[in-house]
């Protein structure tokens, strides 16, 4: 019998103020994907490491597997977790 798919390890860089991250978290949770969200505004830490990673300071920033994606890209985000669009 095969294994069952391994989950995807998504990680959601946002800020509170960000209307653009809470879209991107309220798909994630309608699509039923798992996610741990990084607050870049109170991890000092993290947002350096994004800008390091990305080249970026804006949010949101999601991470598939190690794989950012700048912005909320549906469609990008879509093919990567193997969701079909809606």
């Amino acid at each position: 019998m095969p294994n069952p798919p391994k989950p995807h390890r998504v990680v959601v860089f946002t800020t509170p103020t960000c209307s653009w991250c809470n879209r991107l978290k309220a798909y994630l949770r309608e699509r039923q994907v798992g996610f741990r969200e990084v607050d870049v505004s109170r991890d000092q830490a993290a947002a350096g490491d994004l800008v390091r990673r990305t080249g970026q300071m804006g949010v949101p920033v999601i991470e598939i597997d190690g794989r950012p994606i700048v912005g909320f890209d549906k469609p990008r985000i879509d093919a990567i977790l193997g969701l079909k669009p809606r």
